[in-house]
C-alpha cells in the first residue's frame, strides 16, 4: 500500500468538515430564519473550523520570549490588498478586551462575516501566494488549491445574515474545540423533509416580496429623475420667457423711439420747407418786379426807334441801308422776344413741377442744404440780372445820345447793336444753363424721392418682423403656459405613485409581520415536536442491568447512556470507539444508532 501525504490528509479532513460546517450553518440559518447571534453553536463550530483551516500549516515565528504562532498576521495583510478593510482592521485595533492577537484575528472573522465579505478579503490574500509564503509553509491549506475550494464556499455565506457583538466578548481565553456531534445524520432529519420544503416556499415569498420591493424602488427613482429633468427644463423655459420679455420690452422701447425721432424730423423738415416756401416767394417777387421794369424800358426803347424810324424817313437815301438794319434788328427782337416768352413759360412749368416735388417732399429734411445752394445760385442770377439791366440802361443812354447825333454815330450803332445781338444771345445761352440745372436738380429730387421710399419700405420691413418675433414670443408663452400645465399633471402622477408606494410598503410591512409570526409559530412548534419526540431516560433504581450482557451495574461496570436512542450501555459491551482529533481520547459510540455515549451520574440528572 501506497503511504499517504499526512498534510493532504490534514488538507482534505479540513476541507471536509469547512464543507459540513459551512453546509450545516447555511441549512440552519434558513430554517432559523432570523437573524444569527453569537450564542448560535453552528455558527461558534463554524469560526472554530476556519480557525483550524487558517492555522494549519502556519510558520512558527520566533520572539524575545517565546515562539509565536498566530493567524492575525496573514488577516492583517488583507488591508494593503484591499482597501476596504482597513475600516475592519483599525475597529479590531481600537477594540479594549483584546489583548492578544488571536482574539483579533477572531474579532476580524465575526466582522468580515456580519459585513459579508469574507470571501473577497480571503480570495485577495489566496492571489497573492507570494506573501502568504512568509507566514505559511508551502503544504499549507491556503498554499494548495484546498483553500481556492473554501473560498468558493465561502461565498454561500453571504445569504445569511449575522448580528453579533464584539466588544464585550471574551476571544482571547476560547477553546477552538470541534463539536463532530453536530453533523452526524438523525432522524430528525430524515423526518423535516416537509418543514424545508414549506421553510423554502417562505423564502421564495420572501425573494419575490423583495424583487417587488427593488422594481418598485426602481420606478420610483426613475420617477425622481424624470420629476427632476422636468424641474431643470421648467426652470430654463422660465430663464428663457424672462429674457424673451426683456427683449420685447427693449423692442418696444426702442420703437417708442423711433416714432419719437420720426415725429422730430417732421416737424423739423415742415419748418424748413415753410421757410424756404416763404423765401422762393419773395424771390419770385423780386423777379417779377425786375421783368416788369425790364419790359417797360423795352417799350420806351421800341418807342423811341420808331419816333427815330419816323425821323430818319426825311433823311437822305443814304441811311436806307441802316433803316433796313434796324428792321433786321426790329425783326430779331421780335424773335428774342419770343424766345424769353417761351423760355419763361418752361420756367413757370418748371417752377409748378418744382411745386409739386415741393409738395411730395415734405419729409426730405436732408435736402435743404441742396435748396439753398439753389437759392445762393438765383441769388447770384438775380445779381447778374441787375447789372445787366444796368447795363441796358447805360446803353439806353448812349442810344438817346447817338440819336441826336444819329449821321456821326451810325457806325456806333451797329457796334450797339452787334453788342445787344451778343447780349441777347448771352442771355439765351445763361437762360439754357438755368434749364439744365434745373433738369439735374429735378434728377436729384427724383432719385431723394426713391431713397426714402427705399427707407420707408425698410422701416415697414423691419417694423413687420418686429410684429413677428412678437407673435413668435406669444406663441413661445403659450407652449410654456402648456409645460407647466404638464408639469402640474406630471406632480399629481408623482404624488399618486408616491402613494401607491406607501400602501405598498404598508403591505409588506404587514406581509413581514406576518411571516415573522409564521415563524415563531414554527419554531415553536418544532420546539414543542421536539420535547415530545425526546425519550425519557430511566431512574438509577430501574435501571440495574446492561441491555446486552444483562448484567448489575457495579463500581467495575460504569453506566454509558446513549442519548439518541435512550439506551444504557455497561463499559464492557460498549467496546465502539471513535478517535477525534479534538479530545485526546477515544468517544465510545452506541452499537445500535452510532451516537456518542455519555457515562451517567450517580443522580438522575445526565
Amino acid at each position: 500500500l501506497a503511504v499517504k501525504d499526512p498534510t493532504a490528509v490534514e488538507r482534505a479532513n479540513l476541507l471536509n468538515m469547512a464543507k459540513l460546517s459551512i453546509k450545516g450553518l447555511i441549512e440552519s440559518a434558513l430554517s432559523f430564519g432570523r437573524t444569527l447571534d453569537s450564542d448560535y453553536p453552528p455558527l461558534q463550530q463554524f469560526f472554530v473550523v476556519m480557525e483550524h483551516c487558517l492555522k494549519h500549516g502556519l510558520k512558527v515565528r520566533k520572539s524575545f520570549l517565546s515562539y509565536n504562532k498566530t493567524i492575525w498576521g496573514p488577516l492583517e495583510l488583507v488591508e494593503k490588498l484591499y482597501p476596504e478593510a482597513e475600516e475592519i482592521a483599525a475597529s479590531v485595533r481600537d477594540l479594549p478586551g483584546l489583548k492578544t492577537p488571536l482574539g483579533r484575528a477572531r474579532a476580524w472573522l465575526r466582522l468580515a462575516l456580519m459585513q459579508k465579505k469574507m470571501a473577497d478579503y480571503l480570495r485577495c490574500l489566496i492571489i497573492q501566494r507570494d506573501l502568504l509564503s512568509e507566514f505559511y509553509e508551502y503544504h499549507a491549506l491556503m498554499m494548495e488549491e484546498e483553500g481556492a475550494v473554501i473560498v468558493g464556499l465561502l461565498v454561500g455565506l453571504n445569504v445569511i445574515d449575522a448580528n453579533l457583538c464584539v466588544k464585550g466578548e471574551d476571544l482571547d481565553s476560547q477553546v477552538g474545540v470541534i463539536d463532530f456531534s453536530m453533523y452526524l445524520k438523525s432522524d430528525d432529519e430524515i423526518g423535516g423533509k416537509e418543514r424545508d420544503e414549506q421553510i423554502a416556499a417562505i423564502l421564495d415569498q420572501k425573494n419575490y416580496v423583495e424583487e417587488l420591493n427593488r422594481q418598485l424602488n426602481s420606478t420610483v427613482s426613475s420617477l425622481h429623475a424624470r420629476v427632476d429633468s422636468l424641474e431643470k427644463s421648467n426652470t430654463k423655459l422660465i430663464e428663457e420667457l424672462a429674457i424673451a420679455k426683456n427683449n420685447i420690452i427693449k423692442l418696444q422701447e426702442e420703437n417708442h423711439q423711433l416714432r419719437s425721432e420720426n415725429t422730430l424730423i417732421l416737424m423739423k423738415t415742415q419748418h424748413h420747407l415753410e421757410a424756404t416756401k416763404v423765401d422762393v416767394e419773395a424771390e419770385l417777387q423780386t423777379y417779377k418786379h425786375s421783368r416788369q421794369g425790364l419790359d417797360e424800358m423795352y417799350n420806351e426803347a421800341r418807342r423811341q426807334l420808331r419816333e427815330e424810324s419816323q425821323l430818319r424817313q426825311d433823311m437822305e437815301n443814304e441811311l436806307v441801308v441802316q433803316v433796313s438794319m434796324k428792321h433786321e434788328i426790329e425783326l430779331a427782337m421780335k424773335l428774342l422776344e419770343k424766345d424769353i416768352h417761351e423760355k419763361q413759360d418752361a420756367l413757370i412749368g418748371l417752377r409748378q413741377q418744382l411745386d409739386e416735388v415741393k409738395a411730395i417732399n415734405v419729409e426730405m429734411y436732408q435736402k435743404l442744404q441742396v435748396s439753398e445752394d439753389a437759392m445762393k445760385e438765383k441769388n447770384e442770377i438775380v445779381s447778374r440780372l441787375e447789372d445787366k439791366t444796368n447795363q441796358i440802361n447805360a446803353t439806353m443812354k448812349q442810344l438817346e445820345q447817338r440819336l441826336q447825333q444819329a449821321e456821326k454815330a451810325q457806325m456806333e450803332a451797329e457796334a450797339e447793336d452787334e453788342k445787344l445781338k451778343q447780349e441777347y444771345v448771352n442771355k439765351s445761352e445763361s437762360l439754357q444753363k438755368e434749364f439744365s440745372q434745373k433738369e439735374k436738380q429735378l434728377l436729384q429730387l427724383e432719385t431723394d424721392l426713391k431713397i426714402e421710399k427705399e427707407w420707408r419700405q425698410t422701416l415697414e420691413d423691419d417694423l413687420q418682423k418686429e410684429k413677428e418675433t412678437v407673435s413668435h414670443l406669444r406663441l413661445e408663452t403659450q407652449e410654456i403656459i402648456n409645460l407647466k400645465k404638464e408639469f402640474l399633471k406630471l406632480q399629481e402622477k408623482n404624488k399618486q405613485l408616491k402613494r401607491i408606494c406607501q400602501d405598498q410598503e404598508a403591505a409588506l410591512q404587514e406581509l413581514a409581520s406576518k411571516l415573522s409570526e409564521s415563524k415563531l409559530k414554527i419554531e415553536d412548534i418544532k420546539e414543542a415536536n421536539k420535547a415530545l419526540q425526546g425519550q425519557v431516560w430511566l431512574k438509577d433504581k430501574e435501571a440495574t442491568h446492561c441491555k446486552l450482557c444483562e448484567k448489575e451495574f457495579s463500581l467495575s461496570k460504569r453506566k454509558h447512556h446513549c442519548r439518541n436512542c435512550g439506551e444504557i450501555f455497561c463499559n464492557a459491551c460498549s467496546d465502539n470507539e471513535l478517535p477525534l482529533p479534538s479530545s485526546p481520547k477515544p468517544v465510545r459510540v452506541c452499537d445500535s444508532c452510532h451516537a456518542i455515549l455519555i457515562q451517567r451520574c450517580s443522580s438522575n440528572v445526565p
